[in-house]
């Protein structure tokens, strides 16, 4: 992952966030959505992908299943009802905090 920990606290709700906009995803295309949408700034580590993945799965957000591509099983990642609503508190929470950040720091949005 990158070496920003700013990233940390918020590694399940891009997750959750992608699973969302793409239906369901394998680990290495998740690392790889996450590098593009962000033009390389953010690079996640199998290290820090692998256990939020299971702890998602766990807690009943994603549910899983194989498939065989290209003589290979891949592991997919989708959401669970309770993934997709987790996904909306998620957000409503990454927004507010965002907002309040903003504020206390006297940040301006940027627009690209």
């Amino acid at each position: 992952m990158s070496t920003n920990p700013l990233l940390k606290g918020s590694l399940q709700t891009i997750i959750l966030k992608l699973l969302e906009d793409n239906h369901q995803m394998y680990g290495y295309e998740i690392t790889q959505k996450v590098k593009e949408v962000s033009e390389g700034e953010i690079m996640l580590t199998e290290g820090a992908l692998y256990p939020a993945l299971h702890k998602l799965e766990a807690d009943g957000f994603l549910e899983t299943f194989t498939q065989v591509v290209d003589n290979r099983v891949r592991k997919y990642y989708r959401l669970t009802e309770q993934g997709g609503k987790e996904v909306t508190s998620k957000m409503n929470e990454a927004q507010a905090f965002i907002e309040q950040l903003q504020t206390l720091l006297n940040l301006k949005p940027t627009t690209k």
